[in-house]
């Protein structure tokens, strides 16, 4: 089922430890990318589904320069069908020795309406990327192309992105945190279950500046603090 925009919506409201959360509660402990950060601060948080790029090592005489010249080239096929609204997940193998893409095909992906980019290696340009203001997270800078390490192989595939499995359309939010994959049947299930922790999350960092204690308010394993919640909530419309 596509993502519905009630629960992008939802998605951008909520955070990314919020999600962490609700799915460690089903059972799911890997769907956080590690070890990637956003080149600039996000303006919002990304949402959108996933579409996959993956990388193996590159062997020499099929990975020269020239392949860039054939549009059906995997890495250059991908970007020229990433959809509005999409994630492009790009699978580096952790590798940032050699980039994974640079200014002028993230640029693209912006244009054509892409939410955002990620990938467990690096980007080259980063500087030009950062000052796009286009949601874009890496492990580190890296001036190499692509090519010098990396074979794009296929698009559109289950890949290990940071660790965390991808399966194309499964649902990315990333926020000034990181990075999460949530699978995407859950999707609407997830985002309705983390918008109601987030209101109870307000609830209690409120409580807590005004210097209450988190016993039996976080969990709330006191019944009052449940009350003080329902009439917290009345009151601000939550």
């Amino acid at each position: 089922m596509p993502l519905s925009p009630e629960t992008r919506a939802s998605l951008r409201g909520v955070s990314t430890a919020t999600l962490a959360t609700a799915l460690f509660k089903r059972g799911f402990m890997r769907q956080m990318i590690q070890d990637v950060r956003p080149l600039s601060v996000p303006q919002q948080t990304m949402v959108g589904e996933a579409v996959t790029l993956r990388y193996m090592p590159a062997r020499e005489d099929l990975n020269r320069i020239d392949v860039f010249r054939d549009p059906a080239h995997p890495q250059r096929r991908a970007i020229e069908t990433c959809p509005a609204g999409a994630v492009f997940v790009i699978d580096s193998r952790k590798d940032a020795r050699a980039a994974s893409a640079g200014g002028i095909l993230v640029t693209r992906l912006m244009r054509r309406g892409a939410e955002g980019v990620v990938t467990d290696g690096g980007f080259r340009d980063s500087a030009e990327i950062a000052a796009l203001g286009f949601p874009a997270y890496h492990q580190r800078p890296s001036a190499p192309t692509n090519l010098t390490l990396h074979q794009a192989i296929d698009v559109n595939v289950p890949i290990g992105c940071g660790d965390a499995p991808v399966f194309p359309g499964d649902v990315i939010v990333g926020d000034a945190d990181g990075v999460i994959v949530v699978p995407a049947h859950l999707a609407n299930e997830i985002a309705a279950e983390a918008v109601e922790m987030t209101a109870y999350e307000d609830f209690v960092i409120e409580l807590v500046q005004g210097g209450a204690s988190i016993v039996g308010l976080y969990p709330a394993t006191d019944p009052a603090s449940l009350e003080a919640f329902k009439a917290w909530r009345q009151r601000n419309g939550r």
